[in-house]
């Protein structure tokens, strides 16, 4: 097989794949993993998460992250709603979980299963910081980024393989693998990856100021995460996530849209 048939299989196999739709964006994405098969497994390792960690329950905290999820997921389905995508979170069974780890971070799995540390608290610093994080990590679940990052891990994986079978000189393999390597993380994965958190971060917006909560905070907060960083991050290009002056810049600029969004659903008023 020729090297160049191999190229065009890929493509044509990107095509085929490309069957989900993005409602927030109405752009197709890849989909080689159908929902009904990653939430259940997502459900599973949430669950086994939850076993082999300190889950915090009875407090303050834990109620404000309950709260804060359960609006956030109400904004979802209210603009879902509205946006002609009735039924879109059927499958979906939100949770809600706060985890003692002094770990500065927050998740949520496919299908609604979220984790909030501990240790990111203090730097979210109010339930309007939670609701900026909150949002930000429902919209990747939303947006199913998780689905199209494990296709666009086959196809990158696939292509590798591909390649290797059509290359018989095994110096020119050699130098394909070392060359497509570094090229597709590069100059695809990474980018991929900016690209979703970038979107997630204006998709979160506008939920959290859907629910009532002020989307100026959001950039607040992300200075205040520039500041726990101690400035310590790998340049742009080689990071899985915009810089921190970057998302600040565009959460800043997003913010007057965010509360145009939610004027349309009565918000005009935000909890600080």
């Amino acid at each position: 097989m020729k090297l160049k048939n191999t190229f065009i299989i890929f493509g044509l196999i990107l095509l085929v794949s490309s069957c989900a739709e993005n409602p927030f964006t109405g752009k197709k994405t890849m989909a080689l993993v159908p929902n009904s098969q990653l939430f259940p497994t997502a459900f599973a390792q949430y669950d086994q998460f939850l076993t082999e960690n300190k889950v915090v329950t009875g407090t303050k905290d834990a109620a404000m992250i309950t709260r804060v999820g359960q609006r956030i997921a109400v904004a979802a389905e209210r603009w879902l709603n509205a946006n002609g995508h009735q039924g879109y979170l059927k499958d979906y069974k939100w949770e809600y979980k706060l985890v003692d780890d002094k770990t500065v971070n927050a998740w949520c799995m496919p299908g609604g299963k979220i984790v909030f540390y501990t240790g990111i608290l203090p730097i979210a610093k109010s339930e309007t910081g939670v609701a900026a994080i909150m949002g930000h990590e429902v919209a990747h679940a939303l947006a199913n980024h998780g689905q199209q990052r494990m296709s666009a891990a086959y196809l990158q994986q696939g292509v590798a393989l591909a390649g290797n079978i059509a290359i018989k000189d095994e110096k020119s393999r050699n130098a394909f693998n070392q060359y497509y390597g570094i090229g597709s993380q590069v100059g695809v994965m990474l980018p991929f990856s900016r690209s979703h958190e970038t979107e997630a971060d204006k998709i979160g917006l506008y939920l959290m100021a859907v629910a009532g909560y002020n989307p100026d905070e959001a950039s607040e907060l992300w200075k205040r995460m520039k500041a726990n960083s101690g400035g310590k991050a790998p340049p742009e290009i080689l990071s899985t996530h915009p810089s921190n002056d970057s998302r600040i810049a565009n959460l800043k600029a997003l913010a007057p849209q965010a509360k145009a969004e939610a004027k349309k659903f009565g918000v005009t008023s935000f909890r600080e």
